[in-house]
């Protein structure tokens, strides 16, 4: 699947962003994932009172990708961020700890994926590889699995 609308992807990324559970930081980020059958997987930040358990956006859609036993079938990703009752328009990009799970998906399909990146509100888009985001990635394929 090489033929999609960036856009939807972020609309759906900014959809799965109201269902986030962020009281703490009042940041909410939405994630979609597309993957090769035209399928769409959503997630939105998990915060914890803890703050090292908080699970991003990004995290929560690829691990339901994985339960569905699919993390090699990922395509692209859309990502939305921005501060809750705010009509944030500069783009988000992933963090670091996101960017490392966006490769496990990255390297185990072979695919240098795009991540387009909006913000809670808008048209921006920004469209980044992984590669760019993440140079010189430690994943899968270090270890022989991809």
């Amino acid at each position: 699947m090489t033929d999609y609308d960036p856009q939807m992807l972020v609309a759906r990324a900014r959809e799965a962003s109201k269902n986030a559970y962020a009281p703490y930081s009042k940041f909410a980020v939405g994630a979609a994932v597309l993957l090769t059958d035209g399928s769409v997987v959503t997630g939105a930040n998990f915060e914890n009172a803890s703050y090292g358990l908080t699970l991003c956006a990004e995290t929560v859609a690829l691990g339901t990708v994985s339960s569905m036993g699919r993390l090699r079938d990922v395509v692209a990703i859309g990502v939305i961020g921005g501060r809750m009752g705010h009509a944030d328009t500069a783009p988000v990009s992933p963090c670091g700890r996101c960017r490392q799970v966006i490769n496990e998906a990255a390297q185990l399909g072979g695919r240098d994926l795009p991540v387009h990146c909006g913000g809670a509100t808008g048209d921006a888009l920004t469209t980044y590889r992984l590669s760019e985001l993440l140079p010189a990635a430690f994943g899968p394929k270090d270890l022989g699995l991809a």
